[in-house]
């Protein structure tokens, strides 16, 4: 018997020979059965590990910038764009994603000197401008346009430093979304970048002093190598403005231990330096140099790497941190900067049954970013730890960034949730009054939408909280188009929030009479550390299992069904996703890794992989090896029934780099029994996602869109429903 996506295929062809969907030769190649991949040769060579031959039969595609990669990838690309873009929804799917995006969207304003900065995209502008405003209702204007640093607006703007006394923004600037940054001096007074340039930064930020800032910079590496070498011996610096990067100061480095890298924060009066040192995403050692100890050089005060310990900021002498030693859920803690020989930790704010996210210090007062049953909550404490008042929110959503001033009184919150966009709030520290700031007005009515939260119970017993999203009043009949997203990693929360994945998924998916789901899948930080140690290492397939049990809990409750359920998710989230559909193909509809973490036993050899260990483990532990082997998508993508996989990444990704897609791709479209497609779109000149230009995201949320609502067996897209 045909599988009712095949049927569908066949009447729809033979219908008439004119439809979308039948009209070109290439694209009758592409009918199911007659799927005719682009050749990846196969090379017979083999890994040891721990006595274990592993075969590499692709390794070649570790390889991005060789020439057989490149021709590899133009034909993969082209083959799967003679697919797409004959899709008889994606132009209409277009259309309304741009419609979706055409609206004003702002960050946060923060105060340095005299003016406030923000952050604003009047909507299809691939990259938001920086705006600067003497007084919250003063006229604005343009500070830097990061739509002028290229034509095709893929250079971006990253992290922002403002000097102490208001007139210097040290900005960085990124290429084809590499996590490589350039560092330059904008004189915000005369708004004239400096002469200064300092190149081969990643994952730092700059710390200012009076004269100058510290950061963090990597050797170049080799030419021809930038997108795969390993990052290593992380070196700290002193820029003093106006004189050349090879002049700068090496302030601290640590050739031993080679793949810890550092963060450096300055307190405003230049008195003491606070070195974080890390090695994988979980736990730093702490280190404080402080001028009113006289003594010279940093003083160790937590030498291990068991936990973390993130410096907020302080009070006169007083130094405040989070850190989850001894608080699973976190607590506040500070040490004196006169006291570093035998530091004595006095505990703030101590552990709660909810989870701290973040904290700030704005008028004098802590300002805590608390997570509640995977939503968020705003409280405000006195720096002694008194419980002074909660913010009144707008309702169930995400507390997104928070601003302000140390001095003063106001301050400003994001707030979204799965059917709100991001709108910007002013609040007092004192009072706790909260007034709307920029609340944006998009074509999306979610008035006539839902978001709920159920519980439900995973293979181990484990009870796992999911948000569920569609239109009111929508019956269940057990064939809902229904996309699942998935995390479940690195101490990540996944709140009911209106990111970039939820702006272009979401509102498409119930604007269809389809449903949006998140599940709140262990590894991630909703729960605090004990739910995110749950989730790693020798854990790992609990994720897995959680998400699995997600779609079980959505087709048994009559929501949808396997032919009609996406599973998606990104990054450590498209190593979700390969694992599942390698382990339950059955299950889903549709398969959607997006730049996905999916060779587990190479991970750590490329650019920042080594960093995860502390979730995933090390194939240099023989332990370790055997539960990677175990779930590696790559290594476990046997011959199967796989269902229509979209498989994205970018050519220019160096956090995540392609080749885990690119072998995946490879070891699918061999193993692939069934009559479903097997393909990869590589975006050009994109990398991980930092700085993807509006342009990019909504040509790929289409194609991924298109492509769902094709092998759901929904030929017709109707833009809007409501």
């Amino acid at each position: 018997m045909f599988s009712e996506k095949t049927a569908y295929f066949l009447i729809l062809c033979l219908a008439t020979t004119y439809l979308i969907s039948c009209q070109s030769d290439s694209f009758k190649s592409m009918q199911k059965h007659t799927f005719n991949y682009p050749a990846t040769k196969k090379q017979k060579t083999v890994e040891i590990f721990h006595g274990d031959s592993i075969p590499t039969p692709y390794k070649w595609l570790d390889y991005d910038r060789n020439t057989a990669v490149l021709e590899w990838v133009k034909e993969q690309n082209k083959f799967t764009y003679s697919y797409i873009d004959q899709l008889p929804q994606r132009e209409a799917i277009k259309k309304r994603l741009q419609k979706l995006w055409a609206y004003e969207r702002y960050q946060a304003p923060t105060k340095s000197g005299e003016y406030y900065y923000y952050l604003k995209n009047d909507g299809l502008q691939n990259q938001d401008v920086l705006y600067k405003q003497k007084g919250l209702d003063s006229p604005s204007e343009v500070v830097l346009d990061p739509n002028t640093f290229s034509a095709d607006g893929t250079a971006s703007l990253g992290a922002m430093n403002f000097s102490p006394n208001g007139r210097y923004l040290a900005y960085q600037k990124s290429v084809g979304g590499s996590d490589w940054h350039d560092v330059y001096v904008l004189d915000l007074n005369t708004g004239k970048t400096l002469s200064d340039k300092i190149s081969w930064v990643k994952f730092s930020e700059v710390s200012w002093t009076a004269e100058g800032f510290y950061y963090g910079r990597y050797s170049a590496p080799e030419k021809g190598k930038e997108k795969t070498t390993i990052a290593a011996n992380q070196t700290v610096y002193y820029h003093e403005l106006g004189t050349p990067s090879k002049s700068d100061k090496t302030i601290f480095f640590d050739r031993a231990h080679p793949n810890r890298a550092f963060n450096i924060y300055t307190t405003n009066d230049n008195s003491t330096q606070i070195l974080q040192s890390w090695d994988s995403t979980t736990g730093n050692a702490l280190s404080v140099k402080s001028a009113k100890t006289k003594r010279d050089g940093f003083e160790p005060i937590v030498s291990s790497f068991e936990h973390d310990y993130n410096y907020i900021d302080h009070i006169e002498d007083e130094l405040y941190f989070i850190t989850n030693d001894q608080a699973p859920n976190k607590k506040i803690v500070s040490i004196n900067a006169k006291q570093l020989k035998a530091p004595q930790w006095n505990t703030v704010i101590a552990e709660s049954d909810d989870v701290i996210s973040g904290a700030s210090i704005y008028g004098g007062k802590l300002v805590l970013n608390i997570i509640s049953n995977a939503s968020s909550k705003l409280k405000i404490y006195d720096t002694n730890g008194t419980f002074t008042k909660e913010v009144k929110l707008p309702g169930i959503g995400t507390v997104k960034e928070i601003s302000g001033s140390k001095k003063d009184n106001k301050a400003f919150f994001g707030f979204d949730s799965f059917l709100q966009p991001t709108s910007i709030f002013s609040f007092d520290v004192l009072s706790g009054a909260v007034s709307p700031y920029k609340t944006p007005s998009m074509g999306f009515d979610s008035e006539k939408y839902i978001t709920k939260q159920v519980i439900y119970t995973s293979k181990d017993g484990t009870k796992v909280p999911m948000f569920i999203s569609h239109k009111k009043g929508l019956k269940m009949d057990g064939q809902r188009p229904t996309m699942l997203y998935g995390y479940g990693g690195f101490d990540i929360s996944i709140l009911p929030n209106f990111n970039t994945t939820r702006l272009s998924m979401a509102p498409i998916m119930m604007e269809n009479d389809g449903i949006f789901a998140v599940a709140n899948i262990r590894g991630g930080g909703e729960f605090g550390s004990a739910w995110h140690q749950a989730g790693t290492k020798e854990n790992k397939q609990n994720v897995f299992d959680d998400f699995i049990a997600a779609a079980e809990y959505l087709i048994d409750n009559d929501y949808t069904s396997s032919d009609r359920l996406a599973a998606y998710g990104r990054s450590n989230g498209g190593l979700l996703i390969g694992a599942c559909m390698t382990q339950r193909p059955d299950l889903f509809g549709v398969a959607l890794p997006a730049v996905g973490v999916l060779d587990m036993l190479h991970y750590e050899r490329y650019t920042i992989g080594w960093a995860w260990a502390s979730d995933y483990g090390t194939v240099k532990e023989k332990k370790a090896f055997e539960y990677l082997k175990a779930y590696s998508p790559v290594h476990n993508a046997k011959p199967q029934n796989y269902p229509p996989t979209l498989i994205t990444t970018a050519d220019h990704d160096d956090r995540v780099v392609p080749a885990h897609s690119f072998k995946f791709a490879a070891v699918l479209q061999e193993a692939q029994t069934g009559n479903d497609p097997i393909m990869i779109r590589i975006g050009v000149s994109a990398g991980h996602g930092d700085g993807k230009s509006t342009e990019e995201k909504i040509n790929e949320a289409a194609d991924v869109l298109s492509f769902t609502f094709y092998n759901f067996g929904l030929d017709v897209y109707e833009p809007v429903k409501n």
